[in-house]
């Protein structure tokens, strides 16, 4: 590699190592409505106090000293709100400092927590049922705290679903047929929609417990450069593959972004690094940026952690989370499978090489690294055991700061201990807002009974075809989780269509699985991919365009919930040689469905004919069943007969190759 390489590799490593270990605040930038407010002086450590306090208190709670559910949430709700009003400012002129504006915001929400507080017992008994008018007052400064925070921090997206549903739960007595409703009084509704059915429900106590406790662990990672040995690792098993960086971009974003709660901030930190690597061996712009994004929305449906998702979807099913986690596995490695495939393609069809193994991280020093899994080994092994998800978090929290004292260059002492509690709670201010945001529309469905209404109508369509109800769902699934980060779009979508398919007879599992994955494949679906707008940001390629080329390295993520219901062995359900060969068929297919989309076959470049056959041969591979099998092995013989027939060996790898060379 040459000097001017190697530097500029430095520099691009220098550049992601300093977004992880400073401020690791990309997806704000990106999904917030302004960017985040650089602090300094008095300020700054005002903020630093009370991050870390924050931190400390939801550690010291969730392990030691339980409290109620309403106060332990709504106290989580202050210091989110407290934090975000001083780092985020609601418009462009108020970015250089903390106007009064924001100050107010602060002590409205302070008021608003010391009157819950103060009145616990006795508003557990009227919030939604006969409320006074000063709890109506407090109930509606607490719903437009909520929604002016998530708009600061995620944009205006979800606070608009969420007023078209406030504004729902008004207008039903005037709509026809299935929307029509009742009517309730703004009284009854706000204090309602405030209390533990609405912003303080199901999606603020998943925030609270578990996707807090997983970015504090995210953070400890990066602060301790153990994440950083998550990348190294991937350069050293990928990089020296034909277009590594690619492949390094893929397994890179699945381990981080995991534990990431937002596809297009995983997007923005890892692709800093991998999109100009792939773009010096010879991918364009467009595609690497597509890459990036399709790889970090993967790292949504990753186990073990899944963005938060798995923790979610076990609160709101009663499902078991290890249950969950090996229903997920196999789907996620195909979906992985699938866009390693369609980059491996990319690079056979414009005759890529990798980066030289001199210029990669030693293997050798690699290995002698390994114990920087520990953390992540651990906690896998405690969640599969049966431990609780806070005692296997906190626990991985300890051994990663044990694991970090090992080596000079990873050990954490006091000052990066408070950076990573300040870190983590800094990257929990948007996930804490779209939680309580989402819990907003989760309240108006749940008290206007629209979902009921909405499984009714599913019913009704699934009667001429079950297709037809499972396709109508994904469209609604994907329109509901556009412009929102996961565990949000997942809370609203399984709130809406998940209730449906189960009156469908549909397992549960499989029907939260099928929403869940639909809700993440939103972040890369056009016309609003955030995790493609933000990779094209790094980029500097047409967001549009991008998304729409994300959309087809994803394709099969768009089939893979298909799978859940027509073959359930995809889900570890059914006989140990049953699941093998659903595997193994699934593979073949997703294989064939990236040759298709990439047209590439047998060598060479695939003709439209052969593309429409390989796809055909794909469905029939992923349906489960022996004869599908036997009809996809037949098309596979019609594919290879046309493809080298029709198509001349010219067409062939290309002689010439890009590469990073020394």
């Amino acid at each position: 590699m040459s000097k001017d390489v190697n530097s500029a590799k430095e520099v691009e490593t220098k550049s992601l190592g300093s977004m992880l270990d400073e401020n690791d605040n990309n997806e704000e930038q990106v999904e917030s409505s302004s960017e985040a407010r650089n602090l300094s002086g008095g300020i700054r450590w005002i903020f630093t106090i009370i991050a870390v306090a924050g931190a400390l208190f939801h550690l010291y709670i969730l392990n030691f000293k339980p409290i109620d559910p309403w106060l332990f949430r709504s106290t989580h709700l202050l210091f989110g709100a407290v934090l975000g009003f001083i780092l985020f400012p609601g418009w462009k002129k108020a970015s250089n400092r903390i106007h009064i504006v924001d100050w107010l915001l602060i002590l409205a929400s302070i008021g608003t927590f010391i009157y819950i507080a103060m009145n616990l017992k006795q508003l557990l008994f009227r919030f939604g049922v006969m409320p006074t008018t000063m709890d109506f007052v407090v109930a509606l400064v607490g719903v437009l705290l909520v929604l002016e925070l998530t708009r600061r921090t995620s944009g205006w997206t979800l606070p608009i679903l969420a007023g078209i549903f406030i504004l729902y739960a008004f207008l039903g007595p005037y709509l026809p047929s299935i929307l029509n409703h009742s009517g309730y009084s703004i009284e009854r509704f706000t204090t309602y929609i405030y209390g533990l059915d609405g912003i303080f429900g199901v999606t603020l106590d998943v925030s609270s417990k578990y996707i807090l406790l997983f970015i504090i662990f995210g953070s400890f990672l990066q602060m301790s450069g153990v994440g950083r040995y998550f990348i190294d690792f991937s350069f050293s098993l990928a990089g020296g593959m034909r277009g590594g960086p690619a492949k390094v971009s893929v397994i890179s974003s699945g381990l981080m972004g995991m534990m990431n709660g937002t596809s297009a901030g995983n997007a923005v930190a890892t692709g800093s690094l991998t999109i100009p690597l792939m773009k010096r061996v010879g991918y364009n712009g467009r595609f690497a940026a597509a890459t990036e994004a399709t790889a970090s929305a993967g790292g949504q449906i990753m186990i073990p952690i899944m963005g938060a998702g798995a923790f979610l979807m076990a609160e709101i099913t009663g499902i078991r989370y290890s249950e969950i986690v090996i229903a997920a596995t196999i789907p996620a490695l195909l979906y992985f499978l699938s866009v390693y495939l369609m980059v491996d393609f990319e690079a056979i069809k414009k005759g890529m090489k990798g980066i030289a193994r001199k210029d990669l991280p030693s293997l050798k020093m690699i290995l002698k690294k390994s114990y920087l899994f520990l953390p992540i080994i651990l906690l896998i092994g405690m969640l599969l055991n049966g431990y609780s998800v806070i005692m296997s978090g906190t626990y991985s929290i300890i051994a990663c700061l044990i694991v970090s004292l090992f080596r000079k260059e990873t050990r954490m002492g006091i000052k990066k201990i408070i950076g990573a509690l300040e870190l983590g709670m800094k990257n929990t201010i948007q996930l804490l807002a779209v939680c309580a945001c989402a819990g907003i529309i989760v309240g108006v469905i749940s008290l206007t009974g629209v979902g009921l209404r909405f499984s009714s109508m599913l019913f009704s369509v699934a009667g001429s075809s079950q297709f037809l109800a499972l396709l109508f769902a994904m469209f609604i699934a994907i329109l509901l989780g556009m412009g929102m980060p996961t565990t949000a779009a997942y809370a609203v979508a399984a709130s809406v269509v998940a209730p449906g398919l189960i009156n469908l007879g549909i397992e549960p599992l499989y029907a939260h699985m099928f929403v869940f994955y639909y809700a993440v494949m939103s972040a890369i679906t056009p016309p609003v991919a955030l995790a493609a707008y933000a990779a094209a940001g790094v980029a500097g390629t047409d967001p549009m365009k991008t998304g729409v080329q994300a959309f087809r390295l994803g394709i099969a993520a768009f089939i893979v919930p298909f799978m859940f219901i027509y073959s359930p062995e995809i889900l570890m359900v059914g006989s140990g040689l049953d699941i093998t060969i659903a595997v193994i068929t699934a593979s073949i297919g997703i294989y064939l469905l990236a040759a298709s989309v990439q047209a590439w076959f047998v060598g060479r470049k695939a003709t439209l004919i052969t593309r429409i056959l390989l796809v055909a041969a794909a469905l029939c591979s992923i349906y489960s069943g022996y004869v599908s099998d036997l009809i996809a092995l037949a098309i596979i013989g019609v594919a290879v007969v046309v493809q080298l027939m029709l198509v001349k060996k010219d067409d062939g790898i290309p002689t010439g190759g890009t590469s990073i060379k020394a």
